[in-house]
């Protein structure tokens, strides 16, 4: 036994390997989650995404993503909320 090797049972598979979350499971952490966690969830998606609305293409990371009462508003960044 080797005082610097971790025993098989003490690691942790990364990310890519363990199995995926199904629809249920995803659904079921959001419904957890508070406004502020959405937000912060949305901003991190927003990476990948485009909005495309009357010919005008967006991308995600120039919207800002914050809460407002019990909704999460979403403006392009630089422009203050009312």
């Amino acid at each position: 036994m080797s005082l610097f090797k971790k025993a098989k049972e003490d690691r942790v598979l990364p990310q890519s390997y363990r199995p995926q979350l199904g629809a249920y499971e995803v659904i079921e952490l959001f419904s957890r989650m508070t406004l502020h966690q959405q937000a912060a969830l949305l901003r991190l998606m927003s990476r990948n995404l485009v909005v495309e609305i009357d010919g005008e293409t967006t991308m995600g990371f120039e919207l800002d993503y914050e809460v407002d009462g019990a909704l999460i508003r979403v403006s392009m960044a630089g422009e203050e909320a009312d």
